[in-house]
């Protein structure tokens, strides 16, 4: 069973000092989350390795949640399956092989390490090579760009904050101007959702039917900002004093780079299949049944990829077995006891890979679209603090948010809006693809205040265990404030299942819906 040592010692630290506790399942009370975290525990065990996305221990997890589905008295959902099959293509850039340096004349070269100090955003298209020479061009706004460009590796500051360009609009402002290839540093001023390093891999998996890329395509590099440091020694630029303005969204300057940046980039491609899996537990009204609540959360994670703490095997556990987990109990408990409407419980794949599961159900839904009333979805929700509040992604957007107050009031649940909307956790998670169709969805996350222990918890978790191997079952939770969601989780679904008044998107919601 492997346990990192950084992992445990940190376990073992927040065990001595009192914080929450990692209590093994015989000291939980109530059977509901001793069953939780045993599905937990299946799921996110060493054998599952990670369920990466079209891997066969994803498969394996897959069969598992089925026939768990199916134990509970669900009916299979995907044209008497239990299993929606996403046929998909990956591009993968490799770790041997692969290079990225500044060579200089009459200097040693500047070389980086890949997915420790530099990364590339993997396409189907990138160049096997890359030789050109380097300009720093500010935020990349267009303001940013001139005919000098041309041929150039362009490195821009990676500023996340509104009133500057986001990561779609520096790629196209780059590739309109004819770079080379553009370099984006990290900001370290973005407390929110600070950059960690390594990255675990540089793979894009995509569906296999999707459509060429009509934007211009580029090579796109992420450097830590450590190693942009590293990058302009000796130059004569102060790298600390633009990263400082940078954060500041003060102004930067333009210059060219001496030297010349050079990349090798070995790739290979596969095609894969993975599997939403999807069950029905049929509604008891007789006009009510026809419309359709989907609970979903995502089975897929990261499985291995570059080591952490001498850890390379990414569990998965909070993020998202265990919300898995969550939709298996709840199947459980009702064994067939049909709601006022129809739920579909909808396992998706390929979240952690660009939402491939539930964009690819939207798309290709199993029941009538027009149907398709309610998301409630369930990803990496964190019990880690006690449970007094909640961040409800699109709260002011769909009657959903009036519902979920309801609910959490007679819990003594706070439903707050998503304050650190920076992150851009809305469109995230596997409840945008519902409401880029026009249906009303919603994912949730504990909420916390400023400088407060839960934020210092939350903030921790995010450091050392996000999208990391030390996602596990080694970690510390805290099981009142999980039992707590869960009920919580339980108690909305059926006040949404049962209602007789239609989820809707609120007229003074900005999101521009598609008709159901």
């Amino acid at each position: 069973m492997k346990r990192s040592v950084m992992g445990l010692t940190f376990v073992l630290g927040l065990l001595w000092s009192g914080w929450v506790s990692a209590a093994p399942p015989a000291l939980v009370k109530d059977a509901d989350t001793k069953a939780w975290w045993a599905t937990i525990g299946t799921l996110a065990g060493d054998d599952m390795e990670g369920r990466d996305t079209g891997s066969a221990a994803y498969a394996r997890a897959a069969k598992i949640v089925a026939a768990r589905f199916a134990a509970a008295d669900l009916t299979p959902a995907s044209g008497g399956d239990w299993f929606q099959t996403l046929t998909l293509r990956e591009a993968r850039v490799e770790t041997d092989g692969t290079s990225m340096k500044v060579v200089r004349d009459g200097a040693q070269p500047i070389d980086f390490k890949f997915l420790h100090e530099i990364s590339v955003r993997a396409t189907f298209d990138l160049p096997a090579e890359i030789d050109a020479a380097m300009s720093f061009r500010g935020y990349c706004s267009p303001q940013d760009m001139d005919a000098t460009v041309l041929g150039k590796v362009l490195v821009c500051f990676g500023n996340r904050h509104p009133g500057l360009p986001r990561a779609a609009q520096r790629i196209k402002t780059a590739a309109d101007a004819g770079a080379a290839g553009l370099v984006v540093v990290d900001d370290p001023g973005f407390t929110e959702e600070p950059a960690r390093w390594p990255a675990a891999y540089a793979r894009l998996i995509a569906p296999a039917d999707a459509p060429p890329v009509a934007a211009p395509t580029l090579a796109v590099f992420s450097l830590s900002s450590p190693a942009f440091i590293k990058m302009l020694a000796g130059t004569g630029f102060d790298a600390a004093a633009i990263l400082s303005s940078g954060s500041t969204k003060a102004g930067l300057p333009k210059f060219d780079l001496p030297g010349r940046f050079h990349a090798v980039l070995r790739q290979s491609r596969a095609n894969l299949t993975s599997d939403n899996i999807l069950g029905m537990l049929p509604g008891t009204d007789p006009v009510l049944k026809d419309e359709v609540v989907v609970v979903s959360a995502h089975l897929d994670g990261y499985g291995y990829g570059e080591p952490v703490g001498g850890d390379s095997l990414y569990n998965g556990a909070f993020d998202d077995a265990a919300y898995v987990s969550t939709l298996i109990q709840l199947a459980e408990q009702r064994h067939g006891r049909g709601f006022k409407r129809s739920v579909l419980f909808a396992v998706f794949t390929g979240e952690e890979k660009g939402l491939l599961g539930s964009a690819w159900f939207v798309r290709h839904p199993t029941v009538e679209k027009s149907k398709l009333v309610a998301n409630i979805n369930l990803d990496m929700v964190r019990p880690i603090f006690p449970l007094d509040a909640l961040t409800m992604l699109g709260v002011d957007d769909t009657s959903l948010g009036r519902t979920a107050s309801a609910v959490g009031k007679a819990m003594k649940i706070e439903i707050r809006p998503d304050h650190e909307t920076d992150r851009g956790l809305m469109q995230r998670a596997d409840h945008w693809s519902f409401l880029q169709a026009g249906v009303p969805a919603t994912s949730f996350l504990f909420a916390y205040d400023p400088g407060t222990e839960a934020e210092r918890r939350f903030r921790e978790w995010y450091n050392i265990r996000y999208h990391r191997p030390q996602d596990d079952m080694s970690q510390p939770i805290d099981f009142q404030a999980a039992a707590k969601f869960n009920q919580f989780f339980y108690r909305l679904t059926a006040a949404v299942a049962d209602s007789t008044i239609r989820p809707s998107i609120l007229p003074t919601s900005s999101l521009k819906a598609a008709a159901p």
